[in-house]
């Protein structure tokens, strides 16, 4: 007899019993719908709370992360009932120990990024975990594409979790974590074909040309001064025309007074590279000593250049009639190092400025002995920038750097600003 027909015989046999049965059948139906929306209220409730203010990159990983954690859990379920031999009870507590530590061991590695910037161990277990997780499912795969789907779905998980992680610990920190020294760009880099900064095509073109014509006049100097034959002088001063000749046709170096000073710049550096085994550089870390003391008069306040873009005054030989200054404390060694960066600033900005200040300057403005404003002088206008301002004031203007520049010779003493001997003739 069909189902609907003993029905129907049951409910005409005992009439009673099937009213009962109807009322209390309603009752739990309206039981149970009470009961599903309190669920679905408070789950709505839960699920919105933790949402919000949470990036929804973050909301979509966790759903990735526990859609690939689930297929992996179904692979070990098949695992543990074909391979262990594992059937009810037994199996639906022991098949997914795995992925409940890997969420375990991810918690923990969270909390840990959290606390200290760093999942520690945890993390590795999470690693460690998925991937054994992915090898037992893809070892009951029926097929070689259901093994590489078993074997991809754990790792994704493990992927999404990472990539969360990442993003977290650039939040809180500000930073990544690594930075690999083997990537894309710095292999374009390193092998040519990618610039490391910003500059244009044309302003890479510009300064490899002007480095041709620096190179090609130092050659051409070398060869002079080492007494070649007049053939080899010869080739080197026509390749030197030829660089030149391209440099001003697509640099535009006859007109642009930047590229000037920057090719002036190079050929002055590549000029004196000697020099720099005769400098003395000071150590930033070393205590300050006691400086003797010494006469003379003082030197004029430094003055501008009428009609002159460039400002520059004479420096050391003034200085040393200067009175020395008083014997200085010995200071500690942050105390120095934060002299010496307020001394850089100070240069920096009058360059800025196209003003090479004095060692005079330097020590008056930012406290430290007249001596050591000197040695970082001696330095630090051997630096192109200076080194350009310095050459545009003795074109322009004849004035010599008394100091120890090395690109200027001085042939005869240097007058003071006002244009007067230092004889007073």
């Amino acid at each position: 007899m069909p189902p609907i027909d003993q029905i129907t015989t049951f409910v005409s046999d005992h009439p009673i019993e099937t009213v009962i049965i109807s009322v209390f059948a309603l009752i739990l139906l309206a039981l149970a719908f009470f009961a599903l929306r309190a669920v679905f209220r408070v789950a709505s409730r839960i699920l919105r709370g933790w949402a919000v203010g949470r990036p929804a990159e973050d909301i979509l990983t966790i759903i990735a992360a526990s859609i690939a954690t689930g297929v992996s859990a179904q692979g070990m379920w098949r695992f543990s009932g074909d391979v262990l031999g594992f059937d009810g009870p037994l199996r639906l507590l022991l098949f997914a120990f795995i992925e409940v530590a890997v969420i375990t061991s991810a918690v923990r590695a969270r909390r840990n990024m959290r606390e200290n910037f760093s999942a520690g161990i945890d993390g590795i277990a999470v690693w460690a975990l998925t991937c054994l997780s992915a090898v037992l499912s893809s070892m009951d795969a029926r097929s070689v594409a259901e093994a590489v789907f078993r074997l991809a779905a754990p790792l994704v998980a493990a992927w999404l979790w990472e990539r969360g992680m990442a993003i977290e610990r650039h939040r809180i920190t500000g930073r990544s974590r690594i930075n690999w020294r083997i990537t894309p760009e710095r292999m374009l880099v390193r092998i040519g074909l990618a610039e490391a900064g910003d500059r244009t095509t044309s302003e890479v073109d510009a300064h490899r040309r002007l480095t041709r014509v620096a190179l090609a006049a130092k050659r051409a100097r070398a060869l002079r001064e080492a007494g070649a034959s007049d053939r080899k002088i010869r080739k080197a001063l026509a390749e030197l025309d030829k660089a030149m000749d391209r440099a001003v046709e697509h640099t535009g170096l006859a007109v642009d007074e930047k590229r000037q000073e920057a090719l002036l710049s190079q050929i002055g550096a590549l000029y004196n590279t000697s020099a720099l085994i005769d400098l003395s550089p000071p150590v930033p870390w070393a205590p300050e000593q006691p400086q003797a003391g010494g006469g003379g008069a003082v030197a004029a306040p430094p003055a501008a250049l009428p009609g002159s873009r460039v400002t520059y005054l004479v420096d050391d030989e003034d200085d040393e009639h200067r009175p020395a200054d008083p014997a200085p404390p010995v200071v500690d060694t942050a105390e120095r190092a934060a002299r010496i960066r307020a001394a850089r600033q100070y240069w920096d900005q009058q360059i800025e400025r196209r003003y090479v200040p004095r060692a005079a300057d330097i020590a008056q403005e930012v406290g430290i002995p007249l001596a050591t404003a000197k040695k970082y002088r001696a330095l630090w206008k051997l630096e192109p920038q200076a080194h350009a301002l310095l050459e545009a004031a003795y074109r322009e203007h004849g004035i010599i750097d008394t100091g120890t520049f090395p690109a200027i010779e001085v042939p005869e003493p240097v007058l003071t600003v006002n244009g007067s001997a230092p004889n007073g003739n």
